[in-house]
């Protein structure tokens, strides 16, 4: 005869709890980003993200379209975490240099993130073939940065703290300024991305030249 289970124990019943659809789609964006960044887009196919991923090929395409798609969510999604993450120091109480110094690093640490330099070059080496790589990676990384360090600009004018014309104009060439020479240093001179000593300097050195020919009187 048998002997009786305690009664603490129970066993689990039922199917285990899947997975809601947002995981899965970090999870193929985590697979996403390194298959690219790794192989390229033209050499990573669908059956390989899934592969990597840990799911059907039924299952992405019923999160995403297509390989194009994936691409264009992926990137939204780290440049939108990124983005959340950013505090541009817009508060009454913080002086104009410190402001600025705070907006340019966040600008700095988006456009000089591993990944999103791993991912640009990659959009570079593929935009021939595949154009729309490259026109979604501008939508969704460099043109929100800009509108987003534009609009702490016009804040900035508003309350006379500075005197500019065109805040997206200014905003694109500080982010230029910041961040565009380590950036080509690191996609085509195969060099490493500057340390967090080496931003903060650039970052102090180009607000000091902005705000000297841009100080509101």
């Amino acid at each position: 005869m048998a002997q009786a289970k305690p009664s603490g124990e129970c066993r689990p019943r039922g199917r285990p709890q899947l997975r809601s659809d947002e995981e899965t789609r970090q999870i193929v964006f985590d697979a996403g980003r390194h298959a690219f960044a790794v192989d390229g887009y033209a050499a990573t196919s669908t059956e390989e993200l899934a592969r990597r991923a840990g799911i059907s090929t039924k299952t992405l395409y019923r999160l995403f379209p297509g390989k194009a798609a994936l691409f264009e969510a992926m990137c939204a999604d780290r440049l939108e975490r990124l983005l959340s993450a950013v505090d541009l120091q817009g508060s009454d109480e913080v002086d104009i240099e410190t402001g600025l110094r705070a907006a340019l690093l966040a600008c700095a640490d988006l456009a000089l993130d591993p990944e999103v330099v791993a991912l640009q070059r990659m959009v570079l080496q593929e935009s021939a073939a595949f154009p729309e790589l490259a026109a979604n990676f501008y939508s969704n990384g460099i043109s929100r940065t800009v509108r987003t360090l534009a609009g702490w600009l016009r804040v900035q004018v508003k309350r006379k703290r500075i005197a500019i014309d065109d805040a997206e104009e200014v905003a694109g060439m500080l982010i230029g300024m910041v961040a565009s020479a380590p950036q080509r240093a690191a996609i085509y001179g195969g060099m490493p991305l500057p340390s967090r000593k080496q931003i903060e300097r650039r970052v102090q050195t180009c607000a000091a030249l902005f705000l000297d020919g841009c100080r509101a009187a």
